[in-house]
């Protein structure tokens, strides 16, 4: 009695076409996953480029140039000393921030940095009076007069006009730019639209335009 070696069993051509065509697929569905993260990668970065070219050469929307003046916007029942409050002004799109200082001094600026656009965050235990914060490339604007004190941003946020009713309430009523005061923005807007308002502000300049326009109208007619 002789004692061989079991012999495997014949190949089954038909196994060996089931996983030929596995192996295809696999290595079909891996170049479509590189292919579609690679399309996606070449998307985010040239939206970021694009984005930050944008932000740099000034031609997003920004706070302190908005069409005519903006419409009163009540943003808060109150806000108390020390509290923050996140809102949408002039427009739905317009990011904006309000502080209250301990001392009750009440200010808004936008939270759009002037660096690249980042979100601008309130830390209120930052410093004695607290802080606004970009997280994105550490800029850090000063709480009280919304001006640059550290990081990359070129200039200070615009600001947003905000007024406290007797009975607590909190509006917003306009913007103005970076390095232009509240009186200067408010000015600046109505002389354009309500120059009758303006002039009861005593804004510069606009009882002179009120009768040059007043005149023009005369001639006309």
């Amino acid at each position: 009695m002789s004692v061989t070696d079991a012999q495997p069993p014949a190949p089954d051509p038909r196994a060996d076409a089931a996983q030929e065509a596995l192996r295809d697929r696999i290595a079909a569905d891996s170049l479509t996953t590189r292919r579609d993260y690679l399309r996606i990668v070449a998307t985010v970065s040239g939206g970021l480029a694009v984005g930050g070219v944008a932000v740099a050469s000034g031609i997003l929307h920004r706070h302190g140039d908005p069409d005519g003046t903006p419409e009163p916007k009540r943003i808060a029942d109150a806000i108390l000393p020390g509290e923050s409050l996140a809102f949408r002004y002039p427009g739905d799109d317009d990011r904006a921030v309000a502080v209250r200082l301990e001392d009750g001094t009440l200010a808004g600026y936008s939270a759009v940095c002037t660096h690249l656009a980042c979100a601008v965050l309130w830390r209120k235990e930052r410093g004695s009076e607290g802080e606004l914060y970009c997280p994105c490339h550490e800029g850090i604007f000063s709480a009280r007069t919304g001006e640059v004190t550290a990081g990359p941003p070129p200039r200070g946020l615009p600001k947003v006009l905000l007024v406290e009713e007797a009975d607590g309430s909190v509006w917003a009523i306009g913007t103005a730019r970076s390095g232009e005061s509240a009186r200067e923005g408010l000015c600046r807007q109505l002389g354009g639209t309500r120059p009758e308002l303006a002039e009861r502000l005593g804004c510069p300049g606009v009882s002179a335009r009120a009768e040059t326009a007043e005149t023009e109208r005369s001639e006309r007619t």
